[in-house]
């Protein structure tokens, strides 16, 4: 029952990534003294690392504007070129991550993403984001280290989200008990985290607490972001606790609100069946 929310968090945090990444201006050199006084030394020239740098970031920010866009062509041609004047630059290598994996060449993301995280090994986000990718392509038991990894940056400004990715992770992997502590870690730094209710609510049901499966959708409902796989799951939880007008109430929302989705057809179908 779980809904695949990973690759929007992958995408937001390169995006967050790239905004505070500008490098470290130059110091400023100190007034040269002379025999009629002291005079203003020119400033010293930028390093070729540093000039380097300074066009991998340009090249990266032009091209995550085309990934905005749509031109993804031309974002990958800005990307690569960062990427020829700095290798190093994580940034470059997490969006161009970002756009492999959007046009669906998931070995280039993969190379990407795991590079990003060899240049920057302590940092929360890059470990989040590779965390997440693997999961979503079928490699959920390496995930785990990732996310656990990006949790323990402590300048890592969004936790909750590899807290989540976690739980949706190790649910994957029938770990139910393991994802409701990952889950409970998330609701504790961001009680309104939609994915993590509806992943809260899908633990219980998998542990077949429904009474507290309830309570996690009904908080979810009340966020009024209604999705077809959070229907689909109230629908279920509802059935098992004995409501059936609280049931039908989801089936009838699932089908006025997304009746050509996945799940409005299964459970139209097991309504007349």
């Amino acid at each position: 029952m779980l809904h695949d929310l990973l690759r929007p968090m992958i995408l937001a945090g390169a995006l967050l990534l790239v905004a505070g990444c500008a490098s470290d201006s130059p110091r400023m050199a100190l007034p040269t003294p002379t025999r009629g006084g002291i005079s203003d030394a020119p400033r010293p020239q930028e390093t070729e690392a540093q000039q380097r740098q300074d066009a991998a970031r340009v090249h990266t920010q032009l091209g995550q504007q085309y990934m905005q866009r749509g031109q993804l062509e031309r974002a990958l041609e800005k990307l690569q070129t960062a990427l020829r004047f700095d290798p190093g630059y994580v940034p470059a290598q997490t969006v161009i991550a970002v756009l492999y994996d959007r046009i669906g060449k998931l070995a280039l993301a993969e190379q990407h993403y795991r590079q990003a995280v060899k240049l920057a090994p302590d940092k929360g986000s890059v470990n989040n984001n590779l965390g997440a990718f693997l999961c979503r392509i079928g490699k959920a038991d390496e995930s785990i280290g990732y996310f656990k990894k990006a949790v323990s940056d402590p300048f890592y400004a969004t936790p909750a989200a590899a807290y989540v990715n976690a739980g949706a992770c190790l649910m994957k992997l029938h770990r139910a008990k393991e994802a409701e502590a990952q889950l409970d870690r998330a609701l504790a730094l961001d009680p309104g985290n939609a994915e993590a209710l509806f992943q809260m609510a899908d633990a219980m049901v998998a542990q077949k607490d429904y009474f507290h499966a309830r309570a996690f959708i009904q908080r979810f409902d009340a966020l009024g972001k209604p999705n077809p796989a959070a229907l689909l799951l109230g629908y279920r939880i509802e059935s098992q606790l004995g409501d059936r007008t609280e049931a039908q109430q989801y089936l009838k929302t699932l089908r006025d609100q997304f009746p050509d989705s996945e799940q409005a057809r299964s459970l139209i179908g097991e309504a007349k069946s």
